[in-house]
């Protein structure tokens, strides 16, 4: 039954949604097809891991451009959808912890979508891509923002409605979201809510193909790989438990970092034995081919209605999310793992397929991208970088930097760590560098294993760098330098510019 109310209810929005905007015509504008998973690294074949499957994601990169230094700004889920979906900094959103939403803080800035929506696009909804609590608010609006759509859909399957909470192993017994939790479900693929929303996907753009004298912008927010790690069994197959990778060297690895960069480990997964260590990467992985296989449907659509020559797509993630690596587990951490996210851009007639960039980008920047990509007007005080002129020409060099940020500890006492990435280095300020810095080379040291903040022989690169993210901070707020208390109750803290 809720199915058929949300198709009556987009079929009326459809009927209605016929509204004159923009200056191009239909034909002249590109669609938007956006699609961003949950909690996803870049453990995807076309990244470099084969061991992950993931054939569909792969298949995209190679109609487009893989951005392969492409940085989340906050490794949360609500401060980075935030700012993805507004082309701001977290301190100029405000936004720093999830249960939260721009229009607290900023109410009249114009979403990402909301743009579009201006301007005569279609702009409808399928599952999460402003904050939700996974898997709780599963089928629901989340905190969502109701000005970004038209169109919202909401599926709910079997992985929320079923199988939690009695049948998912968690660390921590009767918490499935904010903790390692995964489960091989026995019942059919086309139950869970991924699938769901494939299928909410192909629906939609069904009705779009017929409707040709108005462009769309679709997203579609799937939930996996975000815990719990939920997949049929038969993905779980692909993975065998005792070829999963598990990281050593943790103590030693650990000895040179500040306290502020371990402070997202959790205690339950401090004791984890190597056999858990190798389930839950199992499950993770899982995830992802679950989540792939979905993709590969969305895209299978877009092809049969033969709308991929005039669609901009886009695939990403939120944030990265920890598999082990310094002893840490899922995100909120400022190393690679946590800070880098997957990013794939194929705009016909503009981008190159099968192209990669390397130049050091963030999800701010999507937003000024797709709006030029579409003819769209922003509002102009966008703070991140079209990608315009890399998906043109990839070895383009962009900024030459990408900004993470990410809050320890509450109220008052409370301070900023930030990370800025150039192509060469990662070099991250505690606390402006009372609490500890760290420098990573990644020509010597992809994995971020040796701390070279403290060396004298890097002091010229570690103040040249410090500048740097000085400068880069800097231009993350308002002109006002104030960050926008949040409304409604809600404690933010009064940070201003340095």
């Amino acid at each position: 039954m809720n199915r058929l109310i949300q198709s009556a209810i987009g079929i009326v929005l459809l009927s209605l949604a016929g509204l004159p905007g923009g200056t191009a015509s239909a034909a002249d504008r590109p669609n938007v097809l956006f699609l961003i998973a949950d909690d996803l690294n870049n453990s995807l074949g076309c990244y470099g891991r084969p061991m992950v499957k993931t054939p569909n994601i792969d298949r995209l990169a190679a109609r487009g451009v893989r951005f392969d230094r492409a940085y989340c700004q906050y490794p949360l889920c609500g401060p980075s959808r935030n700012s993805m979906l507004t082309g701001l900094y977290p301190n100029s959103t405000g936004i720093k912890g999830n249960g939260q939403i721009f229009r607290q803080t900023i109410p009249s800035h114009p979403s990402l979508p909301q743009a579009f929506r201006l301007e005569g696009y279609f702009a409808g909804r399928i599952g999460k891509l402003y904050h939700y609590n996974v898997p709780n608010s599963v089928g629901t609006n989340g905190h969502d923002d109701p000005g970004s759509w038209e169109l919202e859909l909401n599926p709910a399957g079997v992985d929320r409605l079923v199988e939690q909470p009695d049948e998912i192993f968690s660390l921590v017994p009767g918490q499935f979201g904010g903790t390692l939790s995964w489960y091989a479900s026995p019942r059919p693929e086309e139950q869970h809510t991924d699938a769901l929303q494939a299928a909410d996907a192909e629906w939609v753009l069904e009705r779009c193909a017929r409707q040709s004298d108005r462009p769309f912008f679709l997203a579609v927010g799937f939930f996996r790989p975000h815990t719990p790690y939920v997949a049929p069994a038969s993905y779980f197959e692909g993975y065998p438990k005792e070829e999963m990778p598990v990281v050593r060297g943790i103590e030693e690895d650990r000895a040179d970092i500040p306290s502020p960069g371990l402070m997202s480990a959790k205690k339950e997964q401090e004791t984890m034995s190597d056999d858990l260590r190798r389930e839950a990467v199992q499950a993770y992985f899982a995830s992802i081919t679950f989540m792939d296989a979905q993709v590969g449907k969305v895209l299978d659509a877009l092809d049969r209605l033969g709308l991929s020559d005039n669609t901009i797509i886009v695939m990403t993630s939120d944030h990265g999310y920890h598999l082990g690596e310094h002893g840490l587990w899922q995100k909120m951490s400022l190393f690679e793992e946590s800070a880098r996210v997957p990013l794939l851009i194929a705009a016909p007639g503009v981008s190159k397929g099968g192209t990669v960039s390397t130049a050091p980008v963030g999800l701010v920047d999507l937003y000024p991208t797709l709006a030029e990509l579409c003819g769209v007007s922003p509002p102009d005080n966008l703070q991140g970088q079209s990608l315009v002129p890399l998906l043109r020409d990839p070895e383009a060099p962009g900024r030459g930097w990408a900004l993470s940020q990410v809050r320890r500890g509450g109220g008052p006492n409370g301070f900023e760590g930030y990370s800025i990435r150039t192509p060469r280095w990662r070099y991250t300020e505690w606390d402006d560098g009372g609490r500890g810095r760290e420098l990573y080379d990644h020509d010597a040291d992809p994995r971020e294993l040796t701390n070279l903040a403290d060396d004298p022989g890097h002091a010229e690169t570690v103040a040249e760098l410090s500048a740097l993210l000085l400068e880069a901070v800097r231009s993350t707020f308002p002109p006002s330098g104030e960050v926008p208390a949040l409304r409604n109750g809600l404690w933010a803290p009064n940070l201003t510019n340095p």
